[in-house]
């Protein structure tokens, strides 16, 4: 499937017939290119009360602490993404259990999904993109070196929830949305 137009004519930005936002458009075939926002997936992950993090290796905040997450990719539900990139960072394995948060950021155009999931068992190593891993007490993670926001908000979230079967998913408070905006 073509995802792009194969002319190459160039592009100006422009609001596209039966559209309402600027976009670019191809010149020569009008073909549009959208531009939406990026899906993040990853899992807080646990073994014997133990959470997995990983210090980061790659940009942005190389070496702070998160859990394990990254871009979705083609082809993959959102649970696949997320078991996938537990993979890659931390080489454990994982079962996804629950949706346990949804983060709308719109600053960074990026819509990020978090996963409940229990460990397979308690290897874990240190995959491409990380610097270190390690199983946490929730008293021993470290608060002061973590790489995002949401990486915060979804441990609060996860400890809040830890104990309930049936819950609906977080979701991030107005009022942090405007935070992440530079309001």
């Amino acid at each position: 499937m073509v995802s792009y137009c194969p002319e190459e004519h160039g592009f100006e930005k422009k609001v596209p017939c039966g559209d309402d936002k600027q976009r670019y458009v191809c010149r020569d075939c009008d073909w549009v290119h959208y531009e939406n926002p990026k899906i993040i997936v990853g899992a807080v992950c646990t073994w014997e009360n133990k959470i997995l993090m990983c210090r980061r290796g790659i940009e942005p905040r190389v070496g702070y602490w998160t859990i394990p997450a990254g871009f979705m990719e083609e082809g993959e539900t959102a649970e696949q993404g997320a078991i996938r990139e537990v993979f890659e960072e931390s080489e454990a394995r994982v079962q996804a259990n629950a949706l346990l948060a949804i983060y709308s950021i719109p600053r960074i155009s990026q819509v990020q999904m978090f996963y409940r999931a229990e460990m397979l068992s308690p290897e874990i190593g240190i995959g491409i993109e990380s610097l270190e891993t390690r199983l946490f007490d929730w008293n021993e993670i470290p608060w002061n070196e973590l790489a995002f926001p949401t990486v915060k908000w979804v441990l609060d979230h996860y400890q809040q929830s830890r104990e309930l079967t049936n819950f609906a998913p977080f979701t991030v408070p107005a009022d942090q949305v405007d935070w992440l905006a530079g309001k």
